[in-house]
């Protein structure tokens, strides 16, 4: 079916609404929107959201609709990537504390390799490698064009800009609620119907942190199914706590609200157009000498993980999940910071960007914006940034911190985990290399 009839459907749905039965198995009080009427469609019979108003925007200025599938992305004029100035030369004189932070780190066996890239004022003004991919004198040299497995900062380099250009485009409403989307998150907890889509991105759904999935689901379908029915820990929306259930159900809400696979979305809406050469879900095998390993696994996948996601339960998924995947190199991340330092140019519009990025209000407590968090008393984001910084981290040892009130960014990409996950010692380099950072911009060095 294609996509750009589903607005048209959507807007005929607008005029009728359906008789909700309080009593229906699968949150029977949503109205029903629309149903297909292609009856191969995957969402055909199912509902799609509370209300037909939620599910398309007409008041959005330029609704751009999804564009058919394409390898190729169309840029129109005066809507081009900033690329940050080139403006290194000096990074070693004027970042020199910074970069002993974390060569010290490397001696002390905290992370064998580390990739940095600052950007400050539109100029990139820190671009290096340090290390070696693993600790062996014969292990390949860290260089500024090493890939690393981002971890969970692909929550927001991929599964959170989806979002936001799903949002943007009318597609995707923050408060429509997940079983609107994804119907096998229903279950007897008639709590599970409160959960909204917004709750999923600003980790207070009341779902768990972690679960090793994998243990006990050795297929996507099966691993998919164990998170749709995992139960809640908490009340919907009274408690923040970061989840990567979450976000696996959140990936799939996206895909089957765009009608099609995240890695491809995310290629021709985000990589593409940001000219993001080097990142990527599920690696090709001819970068996998240039991505640094990530852990010698001994116990489930019993091999050398190298050029395949660290994250198990991703790995289940095949390699692409809404909670992590995506390998990319630091100058590339800093690429995507540049963008929004730019006020999302020219994948998203600021007021957007601006939604997503802003502290969220409840639950009580929460430093959670959309996706992205925000710095706390302590942060590992260091203690200079401002109240306007947003940010990411990520189980390698990887870090995005954005402060668009200094038109600063902050990537650090390492390896953390290798060879077996154990050392922790990186919540202690991180702050400390951000704040010298900050330190060296602040002294004008």
């Amino acid at each position: 079916m294609d996509v750009l009839n589903l607005h048209k459907q959507l807007r005929e749905a607008q005029e009728t609404e359906v008789p909700h039965d309080d009593n229906a198995d699968t949150a029977g009080w949503w109205l029903v929107c629309a149903f297909f009427r292609d009856k191969t469609h995957p969402w055909n019979t199912r509902y799609l959201y509370r209300g037909c108003g939620v599910c398309y925007k007409p008041g959005i200025e330029n609704t751009t609709p999804l564009r058919p599938t394409s390898s190729e992305h169309q840029v129109t004029p005066g809507t081009c990537a900033h690329f940050p100035i080139a403006a290194y030369s000096e990074q070693d004189r004027r970042f020199g504390t910074a970069f002993e932070i974390l060569r010290q780190a490397i001696c002390e066996k905290v992370f064998p390799a580390a990739s940095v890239a600052v950007i400050f004022q539109g100029k990139l003004v820190a671009l290096k490698g340090l290390g070696r991919f693993t600790y062996e004198a014969e292990s390949a040299e860290t260089s500024t064009g090493s890939i690393f497995d981002l971890a969970s900062v692909s929550k927001v380099v991929a599964t959170t800009s989806m979002s936001l250009i799903l949002y943007e485009r009318g597609l995707l409403d923050l408060e429509a609620p997940v079983v609107a989307v994804v119907p096998e998150f229903a279950g007897d907890d008639r709590r599970r119907r409160e959960v909204t889509l917004r709750m999923l991105l600003a980790h207070s759904s009341g779902l768990p942190a972690y679960e090793k999935l994998f243990l006990k689901a050795d297929t996507k379908e099966k691993l998919l199914t164990a998170a749709f029915t995992m139960p809640l820990a908490n009340d919907p929306g009274t408690k923040a706590e970061y989840s990567d259930i979450g976000f696996i159900i959140l990936g799939v809400a996206l895909e089957r609200i765009a009608d099609e696979p995240m890695d491809r979305f995310c290629q021709r809406e985000i990589f593409g157009p940001l000219g993001m050469g080097r990142t990527s879900f599920n690696p090709p095998a001819s970068w996998r000498s240039t991505i640094a390993p990530t852990m010698d696994d001994r116990t489930f996948r019993n091999r050398v993980i190298q050029g395949e996601v660290q994250d198990e339960n991703a790995s289940v998924l095949g390699g692409m999940a809404g909670h992590a995947g995506v390998f990319a190199t630091a100058e590339d991340v800093a690429v995507f910071a540049n963008a929004l330092l730019n006020g999302g140019t020219p994948i998203i519009r600021p007021s957007t960007l601006n939604l997503f990025t802003q502290r969220e209000a409840a639950p009580p407590g929460t430093t959670r914006a959309l996706g992205w968090d925000t710095p706390s008393s302590p942060s590992q984001s260091g203690k200079y940034l401002s109240a306007r910084a947003f940010g990411h981290l990520g189980y390698t040892g990887t870090s995005l911190w954005i402060d668009p009130e200094r038109q600063l960014s902050i990537t650090l990409l390492t390896n953390r985990t290798w060879p077996d996950c154990a050392n922790q010692v990186i919540k202690e380099v991180r702050p400390r290399f951000h704040d010298a950072v900050m330190g060296a911009l602040e002294s004008g060095t």
